[in-house]
Formats: structure tokens, C-alpha cells, sequence
């Protein structure tokens, strides 16, 4: 216990970890609680006040159907945050199970394994991405499978190098003396004992979830209008028009992704540094 609060107050210490959390704690309230607030409705058009720049009345503006870009920046980053912890539990799922299984087996298995990682990881993801996107159409949903069946690849290999290290280790060797079955010792003995790279790796794969996300709503493959995402508002941008004289329709959306990305990896090289306080060097 004294081991857990020491490592805490050494989290709290790092400025920038403790900067990520306070700002991406304030996201996630003003995400999901914020639209209780809200006067308009999300999808309410009213061509009459068009491309309004920022007022009492629309605080960040109107975009080029009337809508209020504050309320859709709300519900964007709902969605998008959405996408990028639904994406990472997907990879995290995979790249874990098919880690542990080639690093506690080795031999066949781990080469498949291996030869299988070597494939996706040559793969140009954005360019997978948007084929898969094409096939079975762009949505939310969609959006997070396609992400999180693409990004497994790294943890596979994290995983499996720690399995390689821990499945010589006397403990194990004491489980499978008594009989342990083998999805037994991996499940209750492995996996407990490697969390903590697990953890960081899925701090840090959120944030490449979400960036991802950004990526193919903006090229128009990912979230689909009306539904906001910070991504597909960015797409805004894509019009010249738009990018030189309505800056309100586009840049609230890419700040939020750059400030909610960079607070998530200072939050993953936080927890970093406190779990190997040797990668500091």
C-alpha cells in the first residue's frame, strides 16, 4: 500500500502528468454533462444566421448550415473520446491475448503469431483504413472497429517480450507443477504481473485512437455528418473558403485534438516514468 501511494504522489508531482489529468478530467465533464447546459439543439439548421462568427449568442460561432459549433464541439468530443476507448479496448484485447499465447508458447505459435504481427505492422493503416471504411461504410461504430482491429500490432509485441521474460520465473514453474492448465497461468499469473506496461500503452493508444479518428472523419471515412465528431469538423477545413474566413468552424475542433492528444500523452509519459523510473534516464 505504501508502494501504491508513494508512486501516486510521484505521479502528482509531474507537472505535466497532473496538467493531462485536470485538463482531460475537465473534457470528459464538460463531454458528457455539458449538453444539460446547452439552449440549442445539435442538429438545429437555420441557414438565416450562417457562418455567424463567434457572439453572446453563439459563443464559438455558427457553421455554413446555422448549427451552433459550441454544442456540436460538446457532443464531438463524446463521440470522439468514445471512438478512441472503444478502439483501444479492441486492440488491447487482441494485441494482449495473441502476445501472451506467442510468448507462453513459443515455437509454431509464436511464429504464426509473429509473422502475423510483421504483416499488419507493414500495412499503411490509413490506407487500409479508409478500403475498410469504403467496404462496410463509414460510422461511429465502424470507426472503432476498424481502428482497434488495425492498431493491436505493438502491444502484441510489448506483450509478448514480457511473457518471454516472466515464463521461466519460478512461480511459474510452481503452477505448472501443481497443474495449472496453461490459460490458467497466463490469465491469473502473466497478465497480472505485466499491467502496468498495459496501462501505459493504452493511455497513449487512446490518443492515437482519437487522432486516427480525426484522420478519417476529416477525409470523410470515418464519423459521418450530422453526427459531430472533432474530426469531421475539422473537414471544414478542406474548403479554402472556409479555411481562410470561417477559422471558428474548423480551429475550436483542432484544438481540442491537440490539447486532449497531448494531455493524454503527458499523462502516458507520467505513468511511464513512474512504473520504469529508469526510462527518466
Amino acid at each position: 500500500m505504501n508502494i501504491k501511494n508513494k508512486k501516486f504522489k510521484l505521479l502528482l508531482k509531474n507537472k505535466r502528468a497532473l496538467f493531462g489529468c485536470v485538463f482531460l478530467i475537465l473534457i470528459i465533464l464538460i463531454s458528457l454533462f455539458g449538453v444539460l447546459v446547452v439552449t440549442h439543439d445539435r442538429d438545429y439548421i437555420n441557414t438565416a444566421i450562417s457562418n455567424t462568427p463567434p457572439s453572446l449568442e453563439h459563443l464559438l460561432g455558427t457553421d455554413d448550415l446555422g448549427r451552433d459549433i459550441l454544442i456540436r464541439l460538446i457532443y464531438g468530443g463524446r463521440v470522439s473520446l468514445a471512438v478512441g476507448i472503444g478502439a483501444t479496448f479492441i486492440s488491447l484485447t487482441i494485441g494482449v491475448i495473441l502476445g501472451a499465447v506467442a510468448g507462453y508458447f513459443g515455437g509454431i505459435i509464436d511464429i504464426v503469431i509473429m509473422v502475423l504481427v510483421d504483416i499488419f505492422m507493414c500495412l499503411p493503416f490509413f490506407i487500409i483504413a479508409i478500403i475498410l471504411a469504403s467496404l462496410i461504410g463509414p460510422s461511429v461504430w465502424n470507426s472503432v472497429i476498424i481502428i482497434g482491429c488495425l492498431g493491436w500490432t505493438t502491444i502484441a509485441r510489448i506483450v509478448r517480450g514480457q511473457v518471454l521474460a516472466l515464463k521461466e520465473r519460478q512461480f511459474i514453474e510452481a503452477g505448472r507443477c501443481i497443474g495449472m492448465d496453461s490459460m490458467d497461468i497466463i490469465l491469473k499469473h502473466i497478465i497480472p504481473n505485466i499491467i502496468s506496461p498495459i496501462i501505459v500503452y493504452a493511455t497513449l493508444g487512446i490518443a492515437g485512437a482519437i487522432l486516427a479518428e480525426a484522420g478519417l472523419s476529416y477525409l470523410g471515412m470515418g464519423v459521418k455528418q450530422p453526427i459531430p465528431s472533432w474530426g469531421n469538423m475539422l473537414s471544414t477545413a478542406r474548403n479554402m473558403k472556409s479555411l481562410m474566413m470561417y477559422w471558428w468552424e474548423w480551429a475550436p475542433a483542432g484544438v481540442m485534438v491537440f490539447l486532449t492528444i497531448l494531455s493524454i500523452n503527458f499523462i502516458g509519459d507520467g505513468l511511464r516514468d513512474v512504473i520504469n523510473p529508469k526510462s527518466k534516464e
